[in-house]
This record gives C-alpha cells, sequence and structure tokens, in this order.
C-alpha cells in the first residue's frame, strides 16, 4: 500500500474519531443518559476501528514497500544485465580493433619491406639506365665511325625519312578519300544528270541574230544611201544602228551593240526594200512599226517559253524581259533558248531529288534575266537579274539561284546548285557556243603556264581544245606521293583563276626509264 491510502485511511478514522466525538456531545445534550450508558462502547469501537486502520496501513505500508523492492530489484537486475552486455561488446569491438591495429601493423611492415625493395629496384634501375646510357654514347659514337655522320645528321636523315613515309601516307589517304568521294558523288550525279538530259531534247545548234540584209541588186545601195546621205542618216538616228554600206555584193550590213535596235532596224530596211519607198517621212514610219512588231515578237517569245516551260504567275514585264533575250546571244547560243533548256534541265533534276519542280524551273527561266537590261543599265548580268527579282516579288529562292550561278554568292538551296549545273550543261554540251580562237588560245597558254610555274615540271600540254592537261614530271624530282598533291593543287589553281565551260582534267606522268647495252 503507497503512503497516499495510508494517509487517506488516517484521516478517514480521525473524522470518524471526530465523528463519534461530536456524536458524544450530541447524545449528552440529547439523550445523556443513553450516551453515558454507550460511551464507553463507542470508544471501543473507536479504538477498535483506529487499530484496525492502523493495522491496515501498516500492511499497506509494508506492502508498498515490498512493491517498491521488488521494482528496485528488478530495475537493478536489467540495468547489471545491460551493463554484461555493453561491456561484452565493448570487450569484442576492443578485440576488432586490436586485430585491425595488428593488421595494420603488419600492412605498414610490408609496406615498409616493399619500400625498401622499391628503392633497391630503383637503385639498380638507375644503375643499369647510367650503364645503357653509356653504352648507348659508345654505340652512338662507333656508328657515328662506321656511318660517317654525327647524331645531328642522322636525326635529320631519320626526320627526312619519315617525312617522306608521312607524306606518302598522307597522299595515299587524300587519294582514298578523293576517290571514294569521287566515286559516290559521280555515280548519283550521273544518275541525276543522264536522266535530266536524255529527258530534255534541245537543239543542237543554237540560233544566232542575223545582221546581214540581203537587198535586190546594188542600185538600192543608192537608194537606201539616199541625196547627200540624208535617208542613211535618218535610218540610223531613229534606229541607233550603224549601216555597213561597202563592196559586198547584194548585202548591208547592220552594226549595233543593241541586238533589238539591230532587229528593228533589219525589220524596217526589210519593209523599206519591199515598199521601195524610200525617204525620211516613209523611214520614220516604217521603223516606228518595226519597233511595234518587235515588242509584239518579244511579248510572244517570252509568253511562248513560259507556256513551253510551264510556268505562270510572272510579272509581264519580266515576261517581255524575257522576250528581249530571243534577241539576245551569248557565245553565238541564243539567251531565250539557253534559259529555257536550263529550265528545263533544272526541273529534270528537281524531279529526281524530290525538289519543288515549278520553283527549280522558274529559277532556271529567270536565272539570266540581266542580259535583257545589261546594254542599258550598268553592272553583270547576274546583279542586274537579282535586281529585277527583287524589283517584281520573286521568291527568295529564285533571287538566290539568279545571284549564285555564277559563283558571286553562296548557294542557299538544292535549287540554286541545280540552276548551276544546268547552266553549265546547256553552255558547255557540244554545238551549244563557239568561242573565238583568241579566246581559245589565251585559255590553252594559260593552262600551260600555270603548270609550268610548279617544281619538278619537265613539259606539260594542253589537249582536246583545253579539256585536258598532260603534266611531265622528273621522276628524281617528283614522287608518286607528290603527284597526287600536285594534281590536286592544279586543279584548286585553276579553279580559282580560270574561268572556262565544263571540266578540265588534270594528268600528272612520272616515267622512269633504265637503259642499257648488251655488248
Amino acid at each position: 500500500m503507497d503512503p497516499v491510502t495510508i494517509i487517506v485511511i488516517c484521516i478517514a478514522a480521525v473524522l470518524i474519531a471526530a465523528t463519534g466525538f461530536l456524536m458524544y456531545r450530541y447524545g449528552v445534550t440529547q439523550q445523556k443518559k443513553v450516551f453515558e450508558a454507550t460511551v464507553g462502547t463507542a470508544e471501543q469501537k473507536a479504538r477498535e476501528i483506529i487499530d484496525d486502520a492502523l493495522k491496515a496501513a501498516e500492511a499497506k505500508k509494508r506492502e508498498a514497500l515490498l512493491e517498491v523492492k521488488e521494482e528496485s530489484l528488478r530495475s537493478k537486475n536489467e540495468l547489471e544485465r545491460e551493463i554484461r552486455e555493453r561491456r561484452n561488446e565493448v570487450s569484442k569491438n576492443e578485440k576488432r580493433v586490436q586485430n585491425k591495429e595488428e593488421a595494420l601493423d603488419r600492412k605498414a611492415e610490408a609496406f615498409e619491406r616493399r619500400e625498401q625493395s622499391l628503392s633497391a629496384r630503383e637503385d639498380n634501375v638507375q644503375k643499369k639506365l647510367a650503364d645503357a646510357e653509356e653504352k648507348r654514347k659508345e654505340i652512338t659514337r662507333e656508328l657515328e665511325r662506321i656511318s660517317g655522320f654525327t647524331s645531328e645528321q642522322a636525326k635529320e636523315y631519320l626526320l627526312k625519312s619519315l617525312e617522306e613515309d608521312v607524306k606518302k601516307d598522307s597522299a595515299r589517304i587524300v587519294r582514298e578519300a578523293e576517290l571514294q568521294a569521287k566515286e559516290e558523288a559521280n555515280q548519283k550525279a550521273r544518275e541525276v544528270l543522264v536522266t535530266a538530259i536524255q529527258r530534255c531534247a534541245a537543239d543542237h545548234v543554237a540560233e544566232s541574230t542575223i545582221t546581214v540584209v540581203q537587198i535586190p541588186s546594188d542600185e538600192m545601195k543608192g537608194r537606201i544611201i539616199g541625196r547627200e546621205g540624208r535617208n542613211i542618216r535618218t535610218l540610223e538616228t531613229a534606229t541607233g544602228v550603224e549601216l555597213i554600206i561597202d563592196d559586198t555584193p547584194d548585202a548591208v550590213v547592220l552594226s549595233a551593240f543593241d541586238p533589238v535596235r539591230r532587229e528593228i532596224a533589219r525589220i524596217a530596211l526589210e519593209k523599206l526594200i519591199n515598199d521601195g519607198r524610200i525617204h525620211p517621212a516613209r523611214i520614220e514610219e516604217m521603223v516606228e512599226k518595226a519597233r511595234k512588231e518587235v515588242e509584239q515578237k518579244t511579248k510572244e517569245e517570252g509568253e511562248k517559253a513560259l507556256l513551253e516551260v510551264g510556268i505562270h504567275g510572272i510579272h509581264p514585264e519580266l515576261v517581255k524581259l524575257l522576250g528581249r533575250m530571243y534577241y539576245r546571244t551569248s557565245y553565238g547560243q541564243n539567251a531565250l533558248r539557253h534559259s529555257v533548256e536550263v529550265a528545263h534541265l533544272t526541273g529534270l533534276m528537281a524531279s529526281e531529288l524530290k525538289l519543288d519542280v515549278r520553283m527549280a524551273k522558274r529559277a532556271g527561266l529567270l536565272h539570266d534575266i540581266g542580259k535583257a537590261v545589261d546594254h542599258e543599265m550598268e553592272g553583270s548580268h547576274v546583279q542586274l537579274g537579282a535586281e529585277l527579282c527583287k524589283k517584281y516579288k520573286e521568291s527568295p529562292v529564285v533571287i538566290n539561284a539568279v545571284e549564285s550561278h555564277h559563283g558571286d554568292v553562296e548557294p542557299t538551296s538544292m535549287i540554286a546548285c541545280l540552276v548551276q549545273a544546268a547552266d553549265t550543261i546547256s553552255a558547255a554540251r557540244p554545238g551549244a557556243r563557239r568561242e573565238t580562237i583568241e579566246t581559245y588560245i589565251n585559255r590553252l597558254k594559260q593552262l600551260e603556264t600555270i603548270t609550268n610555274s610548279y617544281a619538278g615540271v619537265e613539259k606539260s600540254y594542253a589537249v582536246q581544245a583545253g579539256r585536258e592537261v598532260r603534266v611531265m614530271v622528273i621522276p628524281e624530282k617528283v614522287s608518286d606521293a607528290d603527284m597526287v598533291l600536285m594534281a590536286r593543287n592544279i586543279s584548286k589553281q585553276i579553279e580559282d583563276e580560270m574561268q572556262y565551260p565544263g571540266q578540265i582534267r588534270i594528268s600528272v606522268i612520272r616515267e622512269s626509264r633504265v637503259t642499257d647495252y648488251a655488248k
């Protein structure tokens, strides 16, 4: 029993005693006699109750003390058990740490022994290296004595040999890479170009503008000149064309830089000859009629070109300019027929490569549009063509194709690259263009000058109308590996310094001959 219970019991006993005392007093006042009779009994009972309460309280106290002692004993036992377990664990950890320390000591000893062994080996190796260095010096001195070369000379010889080997290897790698790339690119390009060329039917010989007007008789020359030359002056003033009337029988030559003016003069002169009435008023009338006829002809030719190519939506002014190209030639090739041919080729190649065929044809047809106005405005036909396309709101693809078809700017689309290829094909095919003898000879001389400028070249020959250059090299100065690099450098220099249609083949020939005589 805990102390609280004992205190409660004591309080209860006191209360009971107080209650008895009060009952006693009350009984004295009320029933004094009865109380006196029973007071002894009440006191006896009170003493008995108090005794019982004291006994119960003592018993509870002993029980509480016993329980406290038992609880204390259990706690003590558990604490001792935990202490024993902790001591056992600490003992195990101490043993483990001791074992690890012993292992570390053993490893440290092993490391020390190994370090001593390595130090001994290092000393041995240093000694051997010193011996080897001494032997190397002896061998070097012996080799220098035997070969007659110093170490620097031998090093230079080895470096030179290594450089030649590297050069050979690099040339071989370059040659293999070029061959592989060329084979793959050429195969694909052949397939596209052959398909496009097979499907494009173009005239083998292009038209050229005729500047000679036939007359029925030499008497007509005098009528064309007129009294004091007034007829010929009027005709030249109205057309801007110079008439050359010489000893050529039955012909009058028209000379003008502008082909459209030359055509107007030709038509007007033919009309005057057929009419027979030649005087200044009639000349002006016929020139005006011829000008209108040429304008109508240019419009018809432009529309005919659009219909032939199969495109639409081009600005009417560009259509007129296309028609004017009918009277424009380049190296004897009609500019309008060349543009139509380029448009067909570009469209065919675009269809093979799954590109926009209509856009490709549009770019091919307009790529040389600047040639229609290059007689009237300053600038190259590339710049003028790009300005015209921008002016009449053509697409950026077409504008870039016009700007880049001669390599003036970088192409930004596949269609621009196709226009370049088609332009080259149309210009380089047999019968398309003619070149002057002077241009042809200058190109041959320039090719031979470029190839002869390289060291080790003995002779060079430009053959096949300048389509191939054969370079003969001195075999003692140029190796097989140098030939590959020389051919590549020559081709790059020709590409940078020359302008030519098609491609030029560079053949480097190295021939070694040994001759002996049996006697």
